[in-house]
């Protein structure tokens, strides 16, 4: 497939100014790429977009992921200020950590939301533009849509269903010369991770992130893998050639993941030590 030239198309994104958001930007920016940038907040955004350029090539707007008619007025509006929308890309998320049985339901429904029905509303809000210029869509989802790890269920849960979701809308709309991708890398840098890492529960499970099979990778590898996505208009982008395995076989990888990444008491000692919100701390 030829390549998809990113100069002069226009990218929406939301969760623009996150730490995956902001890296993105910059990198879809040297590509030549104009930039509609949609974040919480606005006014952050469109700081972000005066460091990257012009307003010809970078204009920022409020947009709340949990909100459709806020989203539709947002990519109306980008798509009439740039003539156009080529790319949609959904980026926005939140995690938490909390076992089942002691999770606070409004944080399971607000992890949902905007994980899962964010992309959804993403998507429906930008389709009509993205089908005008047979562009592409693609959404942020993780490894954690094929390696389901405890005290994370409304994360692995929304991040599974967003992959589900973005090959069901492959089919729906591949008629239309529109297509339709999911990003799924591992750990790596965001103030997500720090947020990870200020928790004892996270600290317990994960080690840190120094090694094995939880090791970061760096946040480069994943915006290269994401942008090269974007122009091959991949179905499945996964930024290492090991985890690109395992998003392959999920359910061959699943029982040796469960043997070596939590080992002995690893899981119940997480779940002594975690909050009813997730977070020791909140922002």
């Amino acid at each position: 497939m030829p390549r998809y030239d990113l100069a002069g198309r226009t990218v929406l994104l939301t969760g623009s100014t996150g730490g995956l958001g902001a890296a993105l930007a910059r990198a879809l920016r040297e590509r030549g790429a104009n930039l509609a940038l949609l974040d919480l907040d606005g006014d952050l955004a469109r700081q972000q977009a005066a460091g990257l350029g012009p307003a010809s090539a970078a204009r920022g707007w409020a947009a709340d992921v949990r909100d459709l008619a806020g989203l539709q007025s947002a990519a109306d509006a980008a798509a009439e200020h740039f003539g156009r929308i080529d790319v949609a890309v959904a980026n926005a998320g939140v995690g938490s950590m909390a076992p089942l049985e002691r999770i606070d339901p409004a944080a399971w429904e607000r992890i949902i939301d905007i994980n899962l029905n964010g992309v959804w509303r993403t998507f429906r809000a930008t389709l009509p533009h993205v089908k005008h210029t047979k562009g592409y869509l693609l959404a942020v989802s993780s490894m954690a849509a094929f390696v389901h790890s405890p005290l994370n269920g409304p994360y692995v849960a929304g991040k599974a269903g967003v992959w589900a979701l973005c090959d069901a809308t492959r089919l729906e709309v591949r008629h239309y010369g529109v297509g339709v991708g999911s990003a799924h890398p591992t750990f790596f840098k965001t103030p997500m991770m720090d947020d990870v890492h200020s928790d004892p529960a996270g600290t317990t499970l994960w080690g840190g992130n120094k090694s094995g099979l939880w090791k970061m990778i760096p946040l480069e590898t994943v915006v290269d893998s994401v942008v090269t996505g974007i122009e091959r208009r991949s179905p499945l982008i996964v930024p290492t050639r090991t985890n690109a395995i395992a998003a392959r076989i999920p359910g061959l990888v699943r029982p040796l993941v469960d043997r070596i990444g939590f080992r002995g008491t690893t899981i119940p000692d997480a779940i002594a030590q975690a909050s009813e919100t997730g977070w020791i701390s909140r922002r």
